[in-house]
């Protein structure tokens, strides 16, 4: 093992040029976050983000995200350019500890490239010793992080989705890995919120041969600094980034999320009941305002369930459009961030002079997996999205682009929708009759309620062609009831 003053002998050789970041790598961060990537993917960090064991790192005045990640850094001993899995390894010259530190107040902001809540100064300490690579076997490393001494995170690179040999060559692909430069692989899960006052350890070691990087200490501190919205953006949350950050929804503080509510019986359930059946139910309880009204379906015949994400649109105004409608707007963002069993709900006031979605949008939507779409604007490419597997409710057809009458202005928010508000989390249910919103603690008991109702109507529908009169059995005199309860539950 190193000691205190060996690791620190052991320090970066030299500044690196580079930093690139691995996003997930670990079977145990996608199992975390509910996706696996099929290829790694990557993004850069500045030099000037490096720091040493023992630095501080501020989280800056009025945000609360502030997210460690515990990782092993490769540091690059040779030129690496086109070079063979087999061959990567030999480019590497030596192993260390690494913390990806990350505001993820700003990363809405960085739409991807992470770069203002992951590039600040001290948010990449490395260090304090390096293990040589030619000594250690890359599959047997452990990595272990400890917030105010309690272990948080543990894992070993045995559990990787990639080996660092396959990261390596896959860089070097794309660019020449220079001496010095550093490679940070990934965190596994755990990774979570600190808050000022908090100290986070890192360690990489490999336990078989007695070799460690020592731990990388990072205290963290209340930041001073300030931002200015004149300038660029500024710091947002939601219970998304709430969700990521923190690891968990529990760990977040937040409410067991509308995913885990709408299970598989429930699904099924909603699936069954007719949007009809369920609006006389919600009707019932008082709630005469959860139809999206002037939606028709582009595939008459399908039904659809899901969980809303919501999308709005303002009316257009050019200086706006210009500011917020091009590059990867709030339009882009929540069809390539949709989930599965999501459904986008779009506000765009009833304004159907323009398209708010087109094939493109709906192709991506379908990939990722979403329930459906719900606008009540119109639909550009209108017959190919009708063929694309994917249930979209809206006004109707327009040829023009989105930018005639609308720009796309923000997500995952209460919107308004036909007439209906429409909160992130509630639950879309729509046929051939139409589209409702369903609170999510109403939803098993309403279906429950539909489905009993519509097995009663089946039952008085066969009466009326057996030919007895509606005045008796619709609705039910006591006589008609009994026998209807006693058949029940015969059977």
């Amino acid at each position: 093992m190193f000691t205190e003053a060996e690791a620190q002998e052991g320090a970066l050789p030299a500044q690196p040029g580079k930093i690139v970041a691995v996003h997930i790598s670990y079977e145990s961060r996608a199992a975390e976050r509910g996706r696996r990537p099929k290829a790694p993917s990557y993004f850069l960090k500045p030099a000037s983000s490096v720091a040493v064991s023992g630095s501080a790192v501020e989280r800056p005045q009025g945000t609360e995200l502030l997210a460690f990640e515990g990782e092993i850094a490769l540091v690059m001993g040779a030129a690496a350019r086109q070079v063979s899995v087999e061959h990567a390894w030999t480019h590497v010259g030596s192993i260390t500890a690494g913390n990806d530190w990350g505001l993820y107040d700003l990363r809405g902001a960085d739409k991807g490239s992470n770069v203002r809540n992951k590039g600040r100064d001290n948010y990449t300490p490395l260090g304090p010793g390096l293990i040589a690579a030619e000594k250690v076997d890359p599959s047997s490393l452990r990595l272990r992080t400890w917030k105010n001494g309690q272990l948080v995170q543990e894992d070993t690179t045995d559990k990787l989705i990639f080996p660092f040999a396959q990261l390596i060559a896959d860089l070097s692909q794309h660019l020449t890995l220079h001496p010095g430069d550093v490679i940070l692989t990934g965190t596994p899960a755990g990774a979570s919120v600190a808050q000022p006052g908090d100290t986070v350890e890192v360690e990489v070691d490999v336990p078989d041969a007695g070799l460690s990087s020592g731990r990388l200490i990072s205290t963290v501190v209340e930041g001073a600094d300030t931002f200015n919205v004149e300038l660029g953006s500024v710091p947002t949350v939601n219970d998304v980034q709430r969700e990521e950050a923190w690891g968990s929804r529990e760990a977040a503080g937040l409410p067991a999320s509308a995913k885990s509510a709408l299970n598989a019986q429930l699904k099924a359930k909603l699936k069954e009941a007719p949007v009809a059946g369920l609006s006389q139910e919600m009707r019932k309880r008082g709630l005469n305002n959860v139809t999206i009204d002037g939606v028709g379906p582009t595939r008459p015949g399908s039904k659809m369930v899901g969980i809303a994400k919501t999308l709005r649109f303002v009316p257009n105004r050019e200086d706006l459009f210009k500011s917020h409608g091009g590059g990867f707007n709030a339009q882009k963002h929540a069809f390539d961030n949709v989930g599965e069993d999501e459904v986008i709900v779009i506000e765009a006031r009833g304004e159907s002079g323009s398209g708010t979605l087109g094939d493109i949008l709906a192709l991506r939507a379908a990939a990722r997996g979403a329930a459906g779409v719900v606008t009540d604007g119109g639909v550009r490419d209108y017959t190919t999205v009708a063929g694309i597997d994917l249930p979209v409710y809206s006004r109707g057809a327009h040829p023009a682009v989105l930018g005639r009458k609308h720009v796309p202005w923000d997500t995952d928010l209460t919107i308004a929708c036909g007439g209906a508000t429409v909160q992130p989390g509630d639950f879309i249910v729509a046929d051939d009759d139409g589209v409702i919103v369903l609170p999510p603690a109403l939803a098993e008991e309403v279906a429950d309620a539909a489905l009993a109702k519509e097995a009663e109507d089946a039952w008085v529908a066969e009466q009326v062609k057996a030919g007895h009169p509606i005045e008796e059995v619709f609705p039910m005199n006591k006589q008609w009831r009994a026998r209807y309860e006693t058949e029940k539950t015969q059977g």
